[in-house]
């Protein structure tokens, strides 16, 4: 027998990830067994999982607060956007197929017995299984075949805590409104509601939390304050990226693509203190002071690579390497610095193919297998040892590929130009590593633990949330799961 608590929103970007987080750390202290669950994320921001397969990023770091691994049962339906309108679905960690967003609502009802079938394994093995929801339940309009939120915990038998944003206003109408528009059995199901986000005294909110729980007849668990720890916590999403362009020391820059995918690459570079960050947006010229500009992981590299084109990206990143400027391309931005990236078969859109940059002579070849590892590598230039993960399809090859990015179990991985400025890998997650930034920094790189950081992050996420919420109560309506 396993309890769970789910919590859902009032809408998209409203704390939900770090709240989970935070709660399984906090149940994590009181010696519970506890894993996260969401059966439903759409982001292109994902993980490599310990059994070979792919979750939500945010998954990931809710594993690390409870002690454990990311598993594909954590998150066993991901869709990672490749046009505005379609995405492609994973299920369990694997790449089932691609879907417009009016083919997805007839496939849910196929996707909820997967969704099942997880959260009963995680549940049979964990004393308490803390859900996340996905945008709000106040879309009534998707709730016919919803995976996501009150469909998911009508048919788990979930009770439901209901997060309302202060920061961007109207919480009051966010919460009282929600209830409004739900219908009355899945209302049933929800225990209670908590504010996260304050600003300043929460005193002086009191008249408004009375008046939800008068409105509501739900109890209330809390105003949660400000988390300003928070921008050291892995980025659920790419604006969340904590900038640091008003300081001095190396700059680096990063194209923000409009698919960009793993952007927590960037996380670490965030907080060196001796590097400026710029995650540089659309319409706007790459700085002529740039001394390294980082073109990150895509989801759709030739739609991207268009999309780089369309802000004169291609002519700065060519000012900038004349200027002897250094590149580095992460996956999707190591397949455009080559010649031609080609998708015979319409993996990621449209079949053909695309000139690249031509910064790197390598070319690059789509195909249908995904290739989800993780791995340990040793920077070819100076021997660093780092740990990291490949999530990509595609096979790059090319004169340049003799002079490697790294090695892999002594394979060559990467390509590098001859110059040596121009360089790029599959491998994500390599800066998380300290001696491997500090290397590649050179003089930029500090002493700073990054790892250890995120981990006393979560421990003081946890701390804040048993200061300012009713931890015990909300972990104390979690019902007994009957697996």
């Amino acid at each position: 027998m396993t309890r769970a608590l789910m919590i859902q929103g009032t809408g998209s970007n409203v704390g939900k990830s770090m709240l989970v987080a935070g709660l399984i750390r906090a149940a994590r202290a009181r010696g519970l067994s506890v894993a996260p669950f969401k059966p439903q994320n759409m982001s292109n921001n994902a993980a490599v999982t310990s059994d070979g397969g792919e979750v939500g990023r945010a998954q990931a770091l809710q594993a690390r607060a409870a002690g454990l691994a990311p598993h594909t049962d954590m998150n066993p339906v991901l869709l990672k956007p490749e046009t505005d309108t379609g995405a492609q679905i994973i299920v369990q960690g694997r790449r089932w197929r691609s879907a417009r967003a009016r083919e997805y609502s007839a496939l849910k009802p196929q996707l909820l017995e997967k969704v099942l079938e997880s959260f009963n394994r995680l549940t049979s093995q964990h004393d308490l299984v803390i859900v996340e929801g996905a945008g709000s339940p106040a879309e009534v309009n998707l709730r016919k075949g919803d995976i996501a939120n009150m469909g998911f915990a009508r048919a788990a038998g979930v009770p439901v805590v209901l997060a309302g944003d202060i920061d961007r206003g109207g919480v009051i109408a966010q919460i009282v409104g929600t209830q409004a528009v739900m219908a009355p059995k899945d209302a049933a199901l929800v225990q209670g509601f908590l504010i996260n986000k304050f600003r300043g005294d929460p005193s002086l909110f009191d008249d408004g939390y009375r008046l939800i729980e008068e409105c509501t007849g739900w109890r209330g668990f809390g105003v949660c304050p400000w988390f300003p720890e928070a921008w050291r916590l892995p980025a659920e999403d790419a604006l969340d990226i904590h900038t640091t362009s008003a300081r001095g020391g190396l700059h680096v820059v990063c194209l923000r693509l409009s698919r960009i995918a793993n952007f927590d690459d960037l996380d670490p570079l965030a907080q060196e203190p001796g590097v400026r960050l710029t995650m540089l947006g659309p319409g706007k010229a790459l700085p002529g002071d740039a001394d390294l500009v980082i073109l990150p992981g895509s989801k759709s590299t030739r739609g991207d690579l268009a999309y780089l084109r369309a802000q004169g990206w291609d002519v700065d990143l060519a000012a900038h390497v004349r200027r002897g400027g250094r590149v580095l391309g992460i996956c999707g931005g190591y397949q455009m610095l080559g010649t031609v990236i080609a998708d015979p078969d319409g993996i990621e859109g449209e079949p053909g193919e695309s000139p690249g940059l031509g910064l790197l002579d390598v070319t690059t070849v789509m195909s249908g297998d995904k290739r989800l590892t993780e791995v340990t590598a040793t920077h070819a230039a100076t021997g660093t040892p780092f740990g990291g993960y490949e999530i990509h399809m595609g096979r790059t090859t090319g004169p340049d590929c003799a002079r490697p990015f790294a090695h892999v179990a002594d394979q060559p991985e990467g390509a590098t130009s001859p110059d040596g400025r121009i360089a790029g890998s599959y491998l994500h997650g390599m800066f998380s590593w300290d001696a491997f930034r500090r290397t590649f920094l050179g003089d930029a790189g500090s002493d700073l633990s990054y790892e250890a950081g995120v981990d006393r992050a979560l421990d003081a996420l946890a701390d804040h949330m048993e200061t300012h919420l009713d931890v015990d109560g909300l972990l104390g309506i979690a019902r007994r799961h009957n697996t």
